[in-house]
């Protein structure tokens, strides 16, 4: 199966897992294949709590994106493993913030590019774009022409790495990868990033892993102490790096009788200075 882009067909490879998809698949999406339904009922039989893992992490990623944009004044998205589109998205949260704000989103699955349009709908003032790329290749998204024509890299820009980077190994160079992303971005900018772990049920988790791997998908649940190593240099905003859940809570928010986990998941928000 192939997409069409504005560079000609983009090929699907619908006979493999793929993260994005089986995420879609925990969030009760229906843009996924059977391949990807398969290899995620698998990691639900060693973690069940998957899905609160998937809906947790989303729920997170809203409320950083309120708080950025509440507190702080930002105005500029760079969202990388955008995933298939779920609404809320990213800039859906933005931008009912303030209208004006810039949504830049990356992901290298080619569905994903299937639903850009979904992606790309949003308010006058503000401006979205999308490109099929790999964190692995930061250069290949921040020298973009669609990167440079979307985002101000004078002005702070928040960078979203949601469920991303233990999809990328230690020998893949995950902390080089998230430098040289943070490098680029001016003073003032952010960095938002979730990350599941081991630290709750090692056993469970390990046998999870073993999917994904097994499925061709590289992947390295980290503890709470690798995780922070991603926010080396940068500030850390109140409360630190938390269980997803715990990360600046709200009023009657959905999954609030989460235990730590259920959620599975650490995320933090933290300043470049």
């Amino acid at each position: 199966m192939s997409v069409e882009s504005a560079s000609g067909l983009v090929p699907i490879d619908s006979s493999r897992p793929h993260p994005a998809r089986m995420y879609d698949y925990y969030l009760g999406g229906k843009d996924h294949y059977v391949v990807d339904a398969e290899a995620a009922e698998q990691v639900l039989e060693h973690t069940p709590d998957a899905r609160r893992f998937a809906h947790a992490n989303r729920l997170f990623m809203h409320r950083a994106v309120r708080v950025l944009t509440r507190e702080h004044g930002v105005r500029q998205f760079l969202d990388i493993g955008t995933g298939v589109p779920t609404e809320p998205n990213l800039h859906q949260v933005a931008q009912a913030e303030a209208a004006e704000c810039r949504v830049f989103y990356a992901d290298n699955d080619p569905i994903v590019l299937a639903h850009a349009r979904a992606l790309l709908r949003g308010t006058p003032e503000g401006r979205i774009a999308y490109v099929q790329a790999d964190v692995r290749e930061p250069k290949s998204i921040l020298e973009s022409y669609e990167a440079r024509n979307t985002l101000d890299f004078d002005r702070p820009i928040a960078l979203s790495l949601c469920a991303l980077m233990h999809f990328v190994p230690d020998e893949h160079g995950a902390y080089e990868v998230v430098g040289e992303l943070v490098d680029a971005l001016p003073s003032g900018s952010f960095l938002v990033l979730s990350h599941g772990t081991t630290d709750f049920d090692p056993e469970g988790m390990a046998r999870t892993q073993d999917v994904y791997v097994r499925a061709g998908i590289p992947i390295q649940l980290r503890s709470k102490a690798r995780i922070a190593r991603f926010f080396d240099g940068l500030e850390l905003l109140p409360p630190g790096l938390a269980v997803t859940h715990r990360w600046h809570p709200e009023p009657d928010q959905p999954l609030a009788d989460l235990t730590d986990a259920q959620a599975g998941f650490y995320g933090g928000v933290a300043r470049k200075p």
